[in-house]
């Protein structure tokens, strides 16, 4: 989703929260130099998102594989990732769109049933899905581009689904440390930044999933998920760090969250909207137990953390991921929402007085509020320690118009518009990755939205095309 001057507004407000930024008084050209050397500047995609080849050279089928097929009614237009872009056919093409670009770094996503097609080591390992990403990730490094990765991005093994309930079960932990293992000592010589997975706070909450609410399942995959993170990221620092000298981190939804009202009941609700969304995986994470606002809310259907568990969960990131993309108004009263656990007691909105919050984009759910990203920033950095962050996602969808040309689909002046921000404040910020580079496969929005700094052209043969804000960021990263 995005424009030109949405891309904008994005990067200024990280300039805003950076150091050596731009003094107030004084004006010059706004281009990469602003950012300290070494800053990464990249693009996103996730596996199902641009794949395809859902049925090719060995690979198993995932959770979303059987989704759309049981559940059409879920997808806005009925559609499948099976053939999505095509990117595990075209990945030389689009490299070379990166580059063409200027990217620093490419994040993408393994699909756990390319590599293990029932999900367990046990079950044998797909030697052409091992390739495949081989491949992917030597060619992205001989292009000069830094391979981002990420293990699980919503795409687990149907076959540990069918088996025990995936990541509802504590069985998850083992598998997916065996997963990470072997990717670790399989791409880690090559791979850099590794993130274990994509927004399990989100995923708890059933996002995109179809499923009726629950008092106690986000509880209970949301304590799977961070146990499945803090093992692998253990067994990374013990057996690979200290030779492959990478990073490993995990990415998270982080809607910001502003007082409706600037009242004491407003402001707790906020801060209690927070703790529901991302305190839920960033406390325990950073000190070991559940935020504390949590506890009597939620009462004993919050499962507890071992002692040794809490120490394991303490301090296992490098970096966090933020997925920041709008901000909700949050005031107190019975929860509205499907992104916030009921127990929260928070009612969300986008409008205050009949104004709202940002300007308005072709999804509903999304507000362009630029000043929401600054405020979450500076909020992480004084909550969590100052942890190092990247933007692993921030972006802003058009609507797919049929009735456009391809010459005035490429005009994507809302994403240009997208990005934007303001003064210095010290954030421990390393890079930005937009969403997306590609128009891919949107999940429940199926092919209806484009996120993509390029334009795919579902009519005729998939055939990619850079958009104006593509364009821009080359000239923005040229200086």
């Amino acid at each position: 989703m995005g424009n030109k001057r949405d891309l904008l507004l994005c990067l200024l407000v990280l300039m805003v929260a950076m150091d050596g930024a731009i003094a107030s008084h004084k004006w010059r050209p706004f281009n990469r130099s602003c950012f300290p050397p070494g800053f990464i500047f990249g693009a996103g995609s996730a596996a199902y998102q641009i794949e395809g080849a859902a049925l090719e050279d060995g690979k198993g089928p995932s959770v979303w594989d059987i989704l759309v097929r049981q559940h059409p009614e879920r997808i806005v237009d009925r559609s499948t990732g099976d053939v999505a872009v095509d990117f595990y056919h075209r990945y030389k093409e689009d490299i070379m769109l990166m580059k063409k670009i200027g990217l620093d770094s490419f994040r993408f996503s393994i699909s756990w049933t390319r590599i293990l097609p029932k999900g367990k080591l046990s079950g044998g390992v797909n030697p052409l899905g091992v390739q495949f990403y081989s491949n992917l990730i030597d060619d992205l490094l001989a292009n000069g581009l830094k391979p981002f990765v990420t293990l699980l991005h919503f795409d687990h093994p149907q076959a540990l689904e069918d088996e025990y309930g995936g990541f509802s079960s504590p069985k998850f932990v083992d598998d997916f440390v065996d997963y990470a293992d072997f990717c670790f000592k399989t791409f880690g010589d090559r791979v850099k930044h590794w993130v274990t997975m994509n927004e399990p706070n989100g995923w708890s909450l059933g996002f995109g999933q179809g499923l009726p609410p629950s008092s106690t399942r986000p509880y209970i995959l949301a304590h799977h998920f961070l146990l499945s993170h803090a093992a692998a990221v253990n067994l990374y620092r013990k057996k690979y760090q200290a030779s492959q000298k990478g990073k490993i981190g995990i990415t998270l939804v982080t809607t910001w969250f502003e007082p409706k009202f600037d009242t004491t009941a407003g402001r707790k609700a906020a801060s209690r909207a927070r703790d529901f969304l991302f305190g839920w995986f960033m406390d325990p994470i950073i000190y070991g137990e559940y935020p504390k606002s949590m506890q009597p809310l939620v009462g004993n259907r919050l499962p507890k953390f071992t002692e040794a568990e809490s120490k394991l969960l303490k301090g296992s990131i490098d970096f966090l991921g933020a997925n920041y993309y709008t901000t909700n108004y949050a005031e107190n009263g019975p929860s509205n929402t499907p992104f916030l656990p009921t127990d929260a007691r928070v009612n969300l909105t986008t409008e205050k007085n009949g104004v709202p919050i940002g300007t308005t984009t072709d999804v509903s759910w999304l507000f362009n509020y630029p000043k929401g990203l600054r405020d979450l920033l500076l909020y992480l950095k004084k909550k969590y320690n100052n942890t190092t962050i990247y933007i692993t996602e921030n972006g802003v969808a058009e609507a797919n118009n049929a009735s456009l040309t391809v010459k005035e689909a490429l005009k994507d002046s809302t994403r240009i518009r997208y990005l934007g921000g303001h003064l210095k404040e010290g954030v421990n910020i390393k890079g930005c990755y937009m969403w997306a580079f590609l128009d891919d496969f949107e999940w429940n929005s199926g092919y209806t939205l484009r996120f993509g700094f390029t334009y795919i052209d579902y009519k005729n043969n998939l055939r990619r095309y850079l958009k104006y804000s593509a364009y821009w960021f080359k000239k923005f990263l040229l200086n």
